[in-house]
């Protein structure tokens, strides 16, 4: 089961202090610099635990961030429930060559989990990011349909722009567009080119934008 990428903040951190501030202006990545002025998707950061649910055509299998990540048993007793090997096989029938390798990203979230007692109170879920079937990352259009499928929901998009327009937006702050506690502010922003790239290393062009990093800025 392939785990996710890390997600690099868009600036590099000064390391030489306890708070690793943002050293603001200074790109993590050549990528960023390259890309700053196109148009890129922003999504709501969901503060949770990253999980995975894998389809093999036969089981689903579950795991966290890396294989030796915890689920909490709260969150685990959802996803066994909601995702059945009947409702996978459904939607991800098999192929008259090979049987699907489907793995769905997403961030298991609410009740007990971080503060996701602002997104839910009294339950916990799971919220679909990304999709990979075989060696191929799915469209976003392409991972709202199968959301739609399964009955789950998928990470909102809260707008398109540059990079410095995000950073603009994140450091002013904005409210959570899937919490219960309307008055919550989000964490940030998930940050992907419009069209989907990959860097020399083979991982996509992806970064992160969280407005607790511009406190001391």
């Amino acid at each position: 089961m392939t785990t996710y990428q890390k997600i690099n903040t868009i600036y590099k951190r000064d390391m030489t202090g306890n708070a690793k501030r943002l050293l603001v202006g200074e790109w993590s990545q050549p990528e960023f610099e390259y890309l700053k002025d196109n148009r890129w998707e922003w999504t709501e950061k969901i503060d949770g635990t990253n999980i995975r649910v894998h389809w093999n055509g036969e089981q689903a299998l579950f795991g966290g961030r890396t294989d030796k990540a915890d689920i909490p048993e709260h969150l685990l007793q959802m996803l066994q429930e909601k995702f059945t090997p009947e409702l996978l096989r459904q939607v991800f029938p098999p192929s008259d060559v090979e049987q699907p390798s489907v793995t769905l990203y997403g961030e298991g979230y609410g009740m007990r989990i971080q503060k996701g007692g602002n997104y839910m109170r009294k339950q916990v879920g799971f919220i679909l990011f990304d999709i990979r079937i075989g060696a191929w990352w799915l469209r976003r259009a392409d991972c709202e349909a199968l959301a739609q499928q399964l009955g789950i929901p998928i990470v909102p998009v809260v707008g398109y722009g540059t990079l410095q327009e995000a950073v603009d937006f994140v450091k002013k702050g904005f409210k959570s567009t899937i919490a219960e506690n309307k008055d919550y502010d989000a964490e940030g922003l998930v940050l992907k080119p419009a069209v989907d790239l990959l860097a020399r290393s083979g991982q996509r062009v992806i970064t992160k934008i969280k407005h607790c990093d511009f406190f001391e800025v």
